[in-house]
C-alpha cells in the first residue's frame, strides 16, 4: 500500500496537522487513543480520506515474556476503530522482572535495546508470531535508537532485522533518525545496515530530529530534523522507494510553518535521491535463521529475563552495572530515563508542575531516584504526590492543600499514614512484590 508523505498526529498540533498541505496520512500513538471514541480531529481527517496508522509503544516484543493478551487486544481494537491498513510497534523491551525470575517488576518508561544474540532473536520471533496471530492487519516493527550496547552481541543491526523478517514475514518501519543515532552513539554505519536489511520489507519510514551533546546523540523528537538524518533518508531512497515517509515530533512543537518546512526538506531529500540507484547486495539467507524453531525452551527466556532485569535495575533502581556495559553510558541513559519520566508525568498530570512550580522537576527527580516505576505514568503521578504529602510537602500550606485535593480526587482516599506505608513496605519485602 502506498501511504505517501505523513506526519505524527499529536493532540498539541492537531489543528496544524489538519491544515498542513500535502498530508497523505498520519500516525497516532495507539495507547493515547480511547477505543470507544476517536478525537474529533482524527475523525475529520479520516472523513477526508487521510489514512491513520496506530503506532504502539508498550508491547515490549523484545522482552523475555510473551506479549500480554490484553495489550494485544487493545492494539487490535484501535486498528479496527481506525480502519488502519497496518499497525506498528518497536523492537525493544520496556519492562523486566516478575515471577519468572522472582524479582520486582520494573518499567523503563522508554524503549530499550534488545541484545542482538541468537537467544534474543528466538524469543523475539516467537513473540512477533504471537502478535501477528492476534492482530487483524499486518504488523511492522521499528528499529530503535540506543545510547548503550549489549556486550557479546552476535549480529549487526541489519543482519538481525533481516533474519527477523526471514523467520516471521514481519514488515519493517525503518527510522532513519535512529540509524543516525546508532551511528553516533555506537559507531554503526547506516549504509551498512541498509545494505544488510531487506529493503523490500519496508512498510514506511520515520524521520525525526535530535541533538548531540557531549558526543552523545539524543533522539529527542523535539528538535528540527538535521542534515545527517536527511542524508540517511537519501541513502535509503537510493535503494528503494519507500511506501511512506513520516515526520515525527513529540515535544517543543514549532509553528505550523516550521513543520511544513521540515516536510518540504523531506520531500526534497527524497526527490534528490530518486535519480540515483545504488546497487543493493543480494541478501543471503541464513540456513540456521530459517530453520530455527520457536523459542520453546523456557530456559532461553529465563536467561534473557535475568539479563534485561539486571540492565533495567541498573538504569532505574540503582542496581549494580551489569558486566560488560559502558558505565558512563549507563549513567547517561539513566539520567535520560529520569528526565523523560519527569516530562511524561508532567504531561499526564499537568496540575503537578502547576502546583509545585519551579520545584517540580527537582522534587520529581529526587522521588524517581528511589522509586522505580512499576505501574505506568498515571500511577507514577499519584505515587509521587503521595510521597510529597507523606513528607509534609510542599512547605507552602496552600500548595499542600491543593496537592492533597488533587490526590484525593484521583485516589479516592486520604494519603496513607506513615505506619501504613511501613506496613506496605514490610509486606512487599516478604512477598517480593
Amino acid at each position: 500500500m502506498k501511504l505517501g508523505i505523513g506526519i505524527g498526529w499529536r493532540p498539541e498540533i492537531a489543528d496544524a496537522v489538519e491544515a498542513l498541505p500535502g498530508i497523505d496520512w498520519v500516525e497516532a500513538v495507539a495507547e493515547n487513543l480511547c477505543p470507544g471514541h476517536l478525537p474529533d480531529s482524527l475523525v475529520r481527517l479520516r472523513e477526508r480520506g487521510v489514512t491513520v496508522v496506530p503506532h504502539g509503544v508498550s508491547l515490549g516484543l523484545g522482552g523475555a515474556e510473551r506479549p500480554d493478551a490484553g495489550r494485544l487486544t487493545d492494539l487490535a481494537a484501535r486498528a479496527e476503530l481506525l480502519g488502519a491498513p497496518l499497525v506498528t510497534e518497536h523492537i525493544a523491551f520496556v519492562r523486566a522482572g516478575g515471577p519468572r525470575i522472582g524479582a520486582p517488576g520494573l518499567e523503563a518508561g522508554h524503549l530499550l535495546p534488545v541484545p542482538r544474540t541468537r537467544d534474543a532473536l528466538d524469543v523475539l520471533c516467537e513473540n512477533v508470531r504471537i502478535a501477528q496471530d492476534s492482530l487483524p492487519v499486518p504488523l511492522a516493527l521499528e528499529n530503535i535508537a540506543a545510547l548503550i550496547a549489549w556486550p557479546g552481541e552476535e549480529m549487526t543491526e541489519g543482519r538481525f532485522l533481516a533474519e527477523l523478517v526471514e523467520r516471521t514475514g514481519v514488515r519493517l518501519l525503518i527510522d532513519v533518525a535512529n540509524l543516525h543515532t546508532n551511528h553516533v552513539n555506537r559507531g554503526e554505519d547506516p549504509a551498512t545496515a541498509l545494505d544488510e536489511l531487506p529493503v523490500e520489507a519496508i512498510a514506511y519510514v520515520h524521520v525525526a530530529g535530535g541533538v548531540e551533546k557531549d558526543g552523545v546523540w539524543h533522539d529527542t523528537h523535539a528538535h528540527p530534523v538535521t542534515a545527517p538524518v536527511l542524508d540517511v533518508l537519501a541513502e535509503l531512497r537510493s535503494r528503494v522507494d519507500p511506501p511512506g515517509v513520516l515526520l515525527e515530533r513529540d515535544d517543543d512543537f514549532p509553528p505550523a510553518a516550521e513543520l511544513a518546512g521540515e516536510l518540504d526538506l523531506i520531500r526534497s531529500a527524497l526527490a534528490r535521491a530518486a535519480g540515483t540507484r545504488r546497487h543493493v547486495p543480494e541478501a543471503r539467507t541464513s540456513a540456521r535463521a530459517v530453520a530455527a524453531a520457536p523459542a520453546g525452551d523456557e530456559a532461553v527466556r529465563d536467561r534473557l529475563a535475568a539479563a534485561q532485569h539486571g540492565l533495567l535495575s541498573a538504569l532505574v533502581a540503582r542496581g549494580p552495572a551489569p558486566e560488560g556495559f559502558d558505565r558512563d553510558r549507563l549513567r547517561v541513559q539513566s539520567r535520560a530515563l529520569a528526565a523523560k519520566r519527569a516530562g511524561v508525568v508532567a504531561k499526564v498530570a499537568p496540575e503537578l508542575p502547576e502546583i509545585l512550580g519551579t520545584g517540580y522537576r527537582t522534587a520529581f527527580l529526587a522521588y524517581a531516584a528511589t522509586r522505580p516505576m512499576s505501574a505506568g505514568y498515571r500511577r507514577d503521578a499519584l505515587d509521587f504526590a503521595e510521597s510529597l504529602l507523606l513528607a509534609d510537602r510542599p512547605a507552602d500550606a496552600a500548595a499542600r492543600r491543593r496537592l492533597t485535593h488533587w490526590w484525593q480526587d484521583r485516589a479516592g482516599a486520604r494519603p496513607p499514614r506513615r505506619t501504613t506505608l511501613l506496613l506496605r513496605a514490610a509486606r512487599a519485602a516478604l512477598t517480593g512484590r
